[in-house]
């Protein structure tokens, strides 16, 4: 189960980024999650919640994902929604986008 993984890198990438900036709460993470990531958020998030359980900086937080559709490539100059075969040469265009998991935006509240 690779959700646990990236559940946990989520929290680890979070409490860096919360630390490095003084935050006394994380109020939202938001993630990018491509289509063909092969991820199941409602895991990600459940095993993201275990993870957060005891940390008091992470009361509340909430998890936003943003799922990010397929986009790719050829060689030929095409770039489009198709991944399979280029719909101009009928070669295997290149993905470009839609297998990634990325941390976008760390919503925190900090003192002054």
């Amino acid at each position: 189960m690779h959700e646990s993984g990236i559940a946990y890198d989520i929290y680890a990438t979070a409490k860096r980024a919360a630390e490095d900036n003084f935050a006394t709460l994380v109020k939202a993470i938001h993630v990018d999650v491509g289509s063909m990531a092969m991820v199941n958020s409602d895991q990600v998030e459940f095993m993201f919640n275990t993870f957060i359980a005891e940390d008091p900086l992470f009361k509340d937080t909430k998890l936003i994902f943003n799922t990010v559709l397929p986009l790719a490539e050829c060689s030929c100059g095409y770039k489009g929604s198709e991944i399979f075969v280029c719909p101009t040469c009928g070669k295997l265009p290149h993905m470009i986008q839609g297998k990634e998991i990325l941390v976008k935006n760390i919503e925190i509240e900090a003192e002054d």
